[in-house]
């Protein structure tokens, strides 16, 4: 069936992009001498009076026992491998294994994303929709001068901006992903982590408050997140809505006595969608590698934090 072939053919192309970036940055890991990366198997609590002939005989232990000292094909291989197997490694400055630590971060990233995802296609394509309706209007200019200046303004400037408005001289909305109390709540054995998005749990555990609390601290990076994409998906949803209620059929249903709010909503943006589903798909792209940066400003420990803290030791 051509659905299954291009399924495929998109799987294997996922595949070797894979396979290209991983080895690409494996062998940019490569470049630091075999000694250096042996040290990352290197246990924790090495004796005080070790020699330091004891040390390099553990080190050349551990490049034998990793094939540190191997081909790049060879150590790619063996590397690739243990990744399917799921032993992704000992990160030493997260002190914990690698897997684990992705595991109980990445809802922390979901759960942000997935905000931002409700929010900026509901509020894009209702207000393109409402601008491209009153063309030329008050509201379209202001809508457009709106999100001239969103698209404009970088993520991390708009981030801080918020802060400085919302936190520092309202303290409406603190950084982070809770508050301190909450904090304490989660972290005991009274509460239950079923799905890892604390907006969920709580209400899973029967505490709104912690909903509540989570959702408030999520405002502001949501926020931060959904202006760009939202003036992006709007200026588009307004486009294709001045291109279709121009159209010959819009005309005739207008003829026909139809009312302005069934035209607009049922018929125009019926085939008005089209572009916008397109431009939505590019923008969760864009928001899915977008997020990092406002993790690290609101000092939400997501993914980005494993990122930015595995460069602190080369080469974790």
């Amino acid at each position: 069936m051509p659905v299954i072939r291009y399924f495929l053919r998109r799987l294997t192309y996922i595949l070797v992009t894979l396979l290209i970036v991983t080895a690409v940055l494996f062998a940019a890991i490569m470049v630091t001498p075999p000694e250096t990366r042996a040290w990352l198997y290197m246990p924790s609590n090495l004796p005080s009076r070790i020699t330091e002939e004891q040390i390099q005989q553990l080190l050349e232990n551990r490049i034998e026992t990793y094939h540190l000292d191997a081909p790049f094909p060879v150590q790619y291989y063996y590397w690739l491998a243990n990744l399917v197997k799921g032993n992704w490694g000992y990160s030493p400055t997260l002190h914990e294994n690698v897997f684990t630590a992705l595991v109980r971060r990445t809802p922390v990233t979901a759960e942000l994303t997935l905000f931002a995802m409700l929010a900026f296609f509901p509020l894009g394509l209702i207000s393109g929709v409402l601008s491209g309706k009153g063309q030329n209007k008050p509201g379209d200019v202001i809508f457009r001068l709106t999100t001239f200046i969103a698209t404009s303004l970088p993520p991390f400037i708009f981030s801080l901006l918020l802060m400085s408005l919302f936190y520092v001289t309202l303290y409406w909305f603190a950084p982070g992903r809770t508050s301190p109390a909450v904090g304490i709540v989660i972290n005991s054995d009274e509460f239950r982590q079923i799905t890892g998005l604390l907006t969920v749990d709580g209400l899973l555990n029967r505490r709104p408050d912690i909903t509540l609390d989570a959702l408030r601290h999520l405002s502001m990076p949501v926020i931060t997140l959904v202006v760009a994409h939202w003036a992006t998906l709007g200026r588009i949803t307004r486009v294709s809505m001045i291109d279709e209620l121009h159209q010959d059929y819009i005309t005739a249903a207008r003829a026909r006595g139809v009312y302005e709010r069934r035209i607009t909503w049922k018929h125009a943006l019926r085939n008005a969608i089209l572009p916008a589903l397109a431009s939505s798909m590019l923008s969760t792209a864009t928001l899915i590698t977008g997020v990092y940066i406002v993790e690290i400003i609101f000092n939400i420990p997501g993914i980005s934090i494993i990122a930015v803290r595995s460069m602190e030791y080369t080469p974790d």
